[in-house]
C-alpha cells in the first residue's frame, strides 16, 4: 500500500496534535533506542545459535572417533544408533575383561 504525500503530512500533523511537540524527539529517541536493543539482541541470539550448532558438530565428532576406534562404521547411523553401538561395544570389551 503505497503512501502518498498527503498522507504522510495528516500523520505527521495527527502525532504533533497528540503528543505534543516537545515529545517528539523523545519519542523518536526512544524508538532509535528500542530498535538499536532488537538488533543487539538478535545478534547475541544468532551468536548463541552458532554456538549450540558447533557444539553439536563436536559431539558428532567425538562420537566419530570413539566408534573408529572401536571400529564401529559409523558412516550411515545416527547420533542415537551410534551411542547404542559405541555403548555395545564397550561392554562387550568389559565382559571380556571380566572373563
Amino acid at each position: 500500500m503505497p503512501v502518498g504525500f498527503e498522507v504522510l503530512i495528516i500523520i505527521i500533523i495527527i502525532v504533533v496534535l497528540f503528543f505534543g511537540v516537545k515529545k517528539i524527539p523523545e519519542l523518536a529517541r526512544s524508538f532509535g533506542k528500542a530498535t538499536s536493543e532488537f538488533e543487539k539482541a538478535k545478534v547475541q541470539a544468532e551468536r548463541e545459535l552458532d554456538q549450540i550448532r558447533n557444539s553439536v558438530k563436536s559431539g558428532r565428532e567425538k562420537l566419530e572417533e570413539i566408534a573408529q576406534s572401536l571400529r564401529i562404521d559409523y558412516s550411515n547411523k545416527n547420533d542415537d544408533e551410534l551411542r547404542k553401538d559405541i555403548e555395545g561395544a564397550l561392554n562387550k570389551e568389559k565382559n571380556k575383561d571380566l572373563l
